[in-house]
């Protein structure tokens, strides 16, 4: 998301709830004192304060955006626009990229063929952004690259120089120049209900969209829903919320390569995996992120579901062109079990507004997440980081060819 408005409607969203809680804060009561006891009038009045709130942030947001066009990825522009302007004054030398090496993995495209490293850290993640690399190659120029395939980025602002180094996720902090995930095809995180690893978005559009058919808004089971490991604290109040209120949400974690106890589960068993088809039942589903952004986002919207996302810190290439309270909900990452409690509540309460808002999520990924999109994305951004070498790359014949 746009991090200034995306910041913009997390801190709008904290005020609305602030206020709310303030109100009922003002009241220092006893036990036994009647006179201090809030009416059902009065009660009835906060939330109509808080939905008339809620309303005017969906309406602003909505009449304020202009969908972006489909023609030529340019939907996703500006996120490249973006992360080449640090190199754009002084380019990218060939010391700049020996000096990043270290921090990913070396590729070269020379007449229109494609190099690299023979040793890869993580194979399938590389198979993954060679899928798409390969698919452009006769139109791509002679460049040289270092694309990072871990999972965190490596190029802080503040510290060290500014370096060349493309990553699939990153904050504000960092200048690393953001590529397509390898997942769009293969080496995602590997489970028990995807042992190989996520990938082939293309087969995930087309068995989201059929189970999106299978379980419209009017079935869906009006709760929110999360299923994953507990890679990070932000996702405990929502499991939490669902063992106290499991008739508004159903959360909990699962098991993951480093569960050892219940403990790393909060306390209970691990859950079952579900799989994407099967979170279409839900009309509400939470996207956390994980180590970095996460793999999922962009699967729940194809559910036709209400979108939570939580956080607005880690991002990926499409990110900015979601609008929060337009395609999602957003949530703040450190937001309590009341906050929501809060959310969740608007939303069972408003069915026809957050229903719009699912169906301009859903319809945003169908027109401008495709697979070729991905593919245009790769091409116009490798197109564009080329124009900036400052040196003629010349074969290493130390990298091997990726046929």
């Amino acid at each position: 998301m746009n991090k200034m408005h995306g910041t913009f409607t997390i801190v709008t969203l904290a005020v609305v709830l602030l206020s709310i809680a303030s109100s009922k804060e003002d009241e220092t009561c006893s036990k036994g004192d009647s006179s201090c006891e809030i009416s059902s009038e009065q009660k009835y009045s906060e939330v109509a304060n808080e939905d008339a709130q809620f309303l005017k942030i969906i309406t602003d947001a909505v009449d304020a955006h202009v969908p972006c066009s489909s023609e030529n990825c340019s939907c996703h522009a500006q996120v490249i626009i973006r992360d080449l302007k640090p190199f754009k004054k002084r380019g990218i030398d060939k010391k700049m990229l020996d000096e990043a090496g270290a921090r990913g993995t070396k590729y070269q495209i020379i007449g229109h063929r494609l190099y690299r490293e023979e040793n890869c850290m993580f194979p399938a993640r590389c198979s993954g952004i060679e899928h798409f690399i390969k698919s452009q190659l006769k139109t791509l120029p002679d460049m040289e690259m270092i694309i990072n395939t871990r999972d965190w980025p490596q190029v802080n602002k503040k510290f060290g120089p500014l370096r060349a180094v493309f990553s699939f996720s990153k904050t504000n902090e960092y200048s690393d120049i953001m590529y397509p995930a390898w997942a769009f095809w293969e080496g995602g995180p590997a489970i028990g209900l995807y042992p190989r690893g996520l990938g082939r978005w293309d087969q995930h559009r087309k068995e989201l969209s059929q189970a999106a058919d299978r379980y419209p808004w009017e079935k869906k089971k009006p709760i929110a829903f999360f299923r994953g490991s507990r890679t990070s604290s932000e996702r405990d109040p929502l499991v939490l919320l669902a063992r106290e209120r499991p008739d508004i949400a159903n959360a909990a974690y699962t098991r993951n390569q480093a569960w050892k106890s219940d403990a790393d589960t909060l306390g209970q068993q691990p859950a079952e995996e579900v799989s994407f088809v099967d979170h279409c039942q839900y009309r509400y589903l939470f996207n956390f992120r994980g180590v970095a952004a996460s793999f999922r986002f962009k699967h729940l919207f194809l559910c036709g579901s209400l979108v939570f996302h939580v956080g607005d810190e880690w991002q990926e290439f499409f990110y900015l062109s979601l609008k929060p309270w337009v395609h999602y909900i957003p949530v703040p990452a450190n937001a309590s079990k009341d906050t929501l409690r809060k959310l969740i509540s608007y939303a069972q309460r408003h069915d026809e507004i957050v229903k719009g808002i699912a169906q301009r999520g859903r319809q945003h990924i169908l027109e401008h997440l495709g697979m070729q999109d991905v593919k245009c994305y790769w091409g116009r951004l490798l197109k564009k980081y080329a124009k900036l070498l400052t040196f003629q790359p010349k074969l290493n014949k130390t990298l091997v060819e990726i046929k």
